[in-house]
């Protein structure tokens, strides 16, 4: 799990829109972006100005199929005649 901190009220907004709408969303935090799905947005209500702490349960990448597809087996149908 990854664990965010903000004060943007923009961004918390979003945050809750794609929990609630069960979509992925993407977080950049310094070097690292983070894509997943959104577990839980808590605001700290003792801070001024108002902060939230999102946590994001990342999504891992789908890994690309190693084998290539088949060639087709059909044979020409001259090939049939002779």
């Amino acid at each position: 799990m990854f664990t965010y901190e903000t004060a943007d009220q923009k961004e918390v907004r979003r945050f809750r829109i794609a929990q609630f709408n069960g979509r992925m969303a993407t977080v950049k935090a310094g070097e690292s972006t983070v894509t997943g799905f959104v577990r839980s947005v808590l605001e700290h209500e003792s801070t001024i100005p108002p902060r939230w702490t999102i946590t994001i349960i990342p999504n891992t990448p789908k890994e690309e199929p190693t084998m290539p597809r088949a060639a087709s087996r059909a044979r020409p149908f001259a090939e049939d005649y002779f």
